[in-house]
């Protein structure tokens, strides 16, 4: 029988603007996160013993090995069309140090597997000021919404979703991920449960260039929606469509609209 390794994909080590509506959460939180290539006919969470975070001055987190829920914070993904299992643990304990930041993960069989980064200030404290200056106007610019629901007898496929970004308000470059799935509030959008993902770095790595998710204002649905439905969506801001180059992610507030 062929031995089932698990090696890292790629990580995330970086700042998190956390500006959900009505979260537990503090503004100011980062995160660490670790994309796991396939392992075929297996479950990757079988195979693992831990994963841990380590980063300057001695400081540690353990991932957990359990299905990521929003009270939780902490666990695996599961991405259906690329069939690999990825782990995110959010921490509100404010943003990064500078420095360098390294996921360790370990396998039942005694492998291990490690990734690094380094952690830079500028480009977070760059994004975050642009985004809090423009904010009510970035906010206010997404369609549909709850203020700009879909017209009646609008066609339920290729829905258009748009907003304006840091380039257009502050001439700042900036990669968006957009995400979708059913849900009335923030917290019944599920993320191992998408409708539909605008996946900025599958589509750089499948050769759509590197430009992938640049000052993205605009994407179009690829599903036929259900009518009468509620949906939400989040834009994630970042400064990389590699998340290994990422020094800041923000979560920008969730949009809700209901089909037609």
């Amino acid at each position: 029988m062929e031995k089932k390794e698990i090696k890292i994909f790629d990580i995330m080590a970086c700042n998190v603007y956390w500006d959900f509506e009505s979260s537990i959460m503090p503004k100011e939180t980062h995160k660490f996160l670790v994309a796991l290539l396939p392992t075929p006919g297996v479950a990757t969470p079988d195979l693992i013993e831990s994963i841990t975070a380590y980063g300057p001055g001695g400081y540690e987190v353990a991932f957990k090995n359990e299905k990521y829920e929003n009270l939780g914070k902490n666990g695996w993904f599961y991405d259906q069309q690329i069939t690999n299992y990825w782990y995110m643990v959010n921490l509100p304990t404010g943003f990064m140090k500078e420095g360098e930041y390294t996921i360790e993960v370990k396998g039942k069989d005694g492998s291990v597997d490690r990734k690094s980064r380094i952690q830079k200030d500028a480009p977070s404290d760059a994004a975050v000021n642009a985004y809090l200056k423009y904010h009510d106007r970035i906010i206010n610019s997404f369609s549909p919404s709850k203020t700009k629901p879909i017209p009646a007898g609008s066609p339920l496929k290729n829905i258009a979703c748009r907003w304006e970004t840091l380039k257009d308000v502050a001439g700042l470059d900036a990669f968006y991920v957009y995400r979708l799935c059913q849900a009335a509030t923030p917290m019944e959008f599920d993320g191992n449960n998408l409708t539909w993902f605008d996946n900025i770095y599958l589509q750089r790595l499948s050769g759509k260039g590197d430009d992938s998710g640049l000052n993205r204002r605009e994407v179009v649905i690829g599903k036929e929606l259900k009518p009468k439905t509620s949906y939400g969506y989040f834009v994630e801001i970042t400064d990389g469509n590699i998340a290994g180059n990422a020094n800041i992610c923000i979560f920008q507030p969730h949009q809700f609209f209901v089909t037609p």
